[in-house]
């Protein structure tokens, strides 16, 4: 998740974030990664972790009460014994309560499973579990807990900034309503799933293995990365790994997050560089809490045969940097020369202090030293978490800083970082991203840059669009529409005048308008936006933040481009390789009307990030409002009035029946190509196959925001109802939403099924697993019943 808004609205949205995080760590706690060891020192308990508003829970009305829910939910995620130790029951009392429900026998869960879904485990658990139980489910330690709510791309954040107030679950055996209720759940899952509701072909996560492993074909043509000397490799275009852990990469090596088949698969994409997040006091040990750095040398270990790893497939490492990051208000007690600006409970290590600068400046000396064929570091310095003191905004509030322009305390910042590069010898290089820059000083920053340095600009930042006749600007990675905007161009025309290197900022997979699926296959605007940045002349492309890093056509075409094939030409080549010959016209074909479609999607930032476009048909259905406001691509809840921001509701609801119409058109196309594939390769008919479940995936997902929408617009209107006539009148639209939505759910279901790229996305992990699916229809079929009967 990456944090800009339009000014105003980015005010507001740091002041939530702000309060969000803050009370997420505790003064003094040395705060330990996912699974990393915790000392008793700064041990805390289940009670003082994050909990906001604490409102009441949701219930889910559909099961017979909430341990059915509780078993349901986790079946396929949590071994049954486990289940079994959170609420106090045998695991014979849980896998009698699954059976009964129709769930089928549990399937063996693998430690690595476990460790890739905990994000999963914890959202679905959320309105069902208090904390403590929630940590024995997980089995971990609050200390972990607190380090993933803030660290894990603002988990608590996406969350709602808030914890349901749920009371403690206990195992009682079913009562015979509860019994009879549960077996006439699983007669409706048999009824519907004859298939068998927990069976799937593509086991979660399975993509991981494939993609391990090294590709078929040859990859396109690439210029060898000279050891130690990146200056004469191919021009830079980087992106994050697709199945990657956030939080502490280096220290999981059972879920690498760059393994060798995926890098050569990366490098066949026309990839040649990749990034992952760094924490400078876990590369190198703190000078003033060196019980944070614990098992540094590990990390530049694992770093340093990353780096060898990657060079292989001429593929350079690049790291991220959001630095220096504050800490607890306790440290300072100590240490007042060092505190800048304070938020919450924590303040930022003041940048105007010399014992701050000289530590920026040796510890990236330090891993420049240890890794000296890293490709470089690239900066956010004014976003994200709190690091300088004006990176968000309020570097009036310390003494030194506000007396300092913030253009010149952020450029001081990246010019530190070049120091460290340039003490090291290394030939590392560096990239000050302008994110989050305000624009009454963006260019005055980019003036205060280091002459070694590169300015990155997101390409399609402050473009106007129109959709459905509401005017707006994009204010967030935006694939429905073509870039560059304006801002961009301003600022690279800004950077060449100092002589600095310049790169785009694009999402060339997928963006939060869509993040359910492996890529959006509106290749054409990625043609084309490629063809404008080869015009532009921009020396880089940085691909993707934490999404859209699946070796797609997407970024094949885009590499295309960028090397100077005109956009048609680009489609051409990289669906003839993909799919051959015969079948490339037809694939060009819908990646044309896939594209057209996705230019009429009601883009907005509000709208990608609380839209339940992410969730799709898995996004359950309520009889009466839920009270909640949406949170950031994590619950949507029923709130509308979010999800539609700029636009009207019926406007909203029609920009996405456009998408979904056009999509389903495109991809009718498709599947008749699908249905000619006598004589082509293995090869050819599974990439096909694959490219069809992709584009379906994403038109039930445009589908299901529209029906959901106009759901909430006719349950407010049988609200209101004056007569009988009005009400019978909405109560038919209300059942003919939840037959729709019903019959996308069971469709997905089978997509996923065989798929299990679809609802995957690295730093949220799966939005929805199969199960929940199942759990859709079941929703829809309890309030036909229960509550639209006649």
């Amino acid at each position: 998740m990456k944090l800009m808004y339009p000014e105003a609205s980015r005010r507001v949205f740091l002041k939530t974030l702000t309060a969000a995080t803050a009370s997420l760590v505790l003064p003094g706690r040395p705060w330990q990664a996912r699974g990393g060891p915790v000392s008793a020192a700064g041990a805390i308990t289940a009670a003082e972790l994050p909990r906001g508003a604490a409102p009441k829970p949701l219930w889910p009305e559909h099961f017979p009460d909430r341990l059915h829910a509780f078993v349901w939910r986790n079946w396929g995620l949590v071994p049954t014994d486990r289940l079994a130790r959170v609420v106090g029951a045998r695991p014979d009392d849980i896998l009698r309560v699954g059976l009964r429900l129709g769930l089928g026998r549990p399937p063996r869960i693998s430690r690595e499973q476990q460790a890739r879904s905990c994000l999963t485990v914890i959202r679905r658990n959320w309105h069902l579990l208090p904390y403590e139980q929630l940590l024995e489910l997980l089995e971990w330690t609050p200390e972990q807990m607190a380090f993933t709510l803030r660290e894990d791309d603002f988990l608590y954040v996406k969350l709602g900034n808030l914890k349901p107030d749920c009371a403690p679950l206990r195992y009682q055996a079913p009562d015979p309503a509860m019994t009879r209720h549960a077996a006439r759940l699983g007669e409706i899952v048999a009824a519907e799933f004859p298939e068998g509701a927990s069976r799937t072909s593509d086991p979660l996560f399975a993509f991981v293995s494939r993609l391990s492993t090294p590709p078929a074909r040859a990859p396109r043509p690439a210029k060898a990365v000279p050891a130690g000397d990146p200056s004469g490799a191919a021009p830079l275009r980087f992106c994050y790994s697709y199945f990657a852990l956030y939080g502490d990469p280096l220290l999981e090596p059972e879920a690498d997050p760059y393994p060798a088949g995926y890098l050569a698969r990366l490098a066949q994409a026309g990839v040649t560089g990749v990034w992952l997040q760094a924490v400078l006091h876990k590369l190198g040990p703190c000078p003033w809490m060196p019980e944070r750095s614990a098992r540094w040398e590990e990390r530049l270990k694992n770093l340093r045969a990353l780096v060898a790893r990657a060079r292989r497939e001429n593929i350079r490492v690049w790291l991220y940097l959001n630095e220096p990051r504050a800490l607890p208000l306790r440290f300072f007690e100590s240490r007042p020369q060092l505190k800048g600006v304070v938020e919450g409970d924590h303040a930022a290590l003041c940048t105007s202090v010399a014992e701050v600068q000289n530590y920026l400046r040796d510890a990236i000396a330090r891993i420049c030293r240890a890794v000296p064929d890293l490709g470089g570091f690239f900066t956010i310095t004014a976003s994200e978490n709190l690091s300088n003191c004006w990176s968000h905004g309020g570097g009036a509030q310390c003494p030194r800083c506000g007396k300092r322009a913030a253009a010149e305390v952020i450029g001081e910042v990246n010019r530190l970082i070049a120091d460290g590069i340039r003490q090291a010898g290394s030939r590392a290089e560096l990239i000050a991203w302008d994110w989050g820059w305000h624009d009454a000083w963006a260019e005055a920053a980019i003036g205060a840059l280091p002459a070694e340095a590169a300015l990155m600009s997101v390409s399609e930042w402050s473009l106007p669009i129109e959709r459905g006749g509401i005017k707006s600007s994009v204010g967030e990675y935006c694939l429905s529409a073509i870039g560059p905007g304006p801002r961009a161009l301003r600022h690279w025309k800004a950077a060449r005048q100092r002589g600095l290197k310049t790169l785009a900022k694009v999402q060339a997979g997928n963006t939060w308008e869509l993040s359910a699926v492996p890529y959006i296959p509106a290749i054409e605007n990625v043609a084309r936006h490629g063809e404008n940045l080869r015009g532009a002349g921009v020396d880089g492309v940085m691909l993707g933040w934490t999404l859209g890093g699946y070796p797609s056509p997407n970024l094949e075409v885009m590499a295309e481009t960028l090397d100077g094939a005109p956009a048609e030409e680009a489609m051409r080549r990289v669906a003839e390789r993909r799919f051959g010959p015969r079948l490339a016209p037809e694939v060009v074909r819908a990646w044309r009307g896939f594209s057209a479609a996705f230019r009429e999607f009601p883009f907005h930032i509000n709208v990608a990030y609380s839209g339940p476009q992410q969730l799709g048909p898995a996004n359950l259905l309520w009889a009466q409002p839920t009270g909640y406001a949406a949170s950031m691509v994590g619950f949507p809840y029923d709130a509308l009035d979010q999800w539609r921001a700029v636009y009207p509701a019926e406007i909203y609801i029609s920009q996405l029946e456009k998408v979904a119409r056009g999509f389903d058109t495109a991809l009718t196309g498709l599947k008749q190509a699908a249905g000619k594939t006598s004589g082509l390769s293995r090869t050819h008919r599974r990439a096909l196959g694959e490219e069809c479940s992709v584009a379906e995936a994403a038109a039930i997902h445009f589908r299901s925001c529209a029906n959901q929408a106009q759901f909430v617009l006719a349950r407010q209107a049988l609200a209101a109802a004056g007569t009988e006539s009005e009400r019978a009148g909405h109560k038919a639209r209300l059942r003919a939403l939840l037959e729709a939505e019903a019959l996308l759910a069971r469709r997905l279901w089978q997509l996923q099924s065989r798929d299990s790229r679809i609802g995957f996305e690295a730093s949220n992990q799966y939005y929805y697993v199969p199960l929940d699916l199942v759990e859709k229809v079941l929703n829809c079929r309890d309030l036909l019943e229960r509550w639209l009967r006649d």
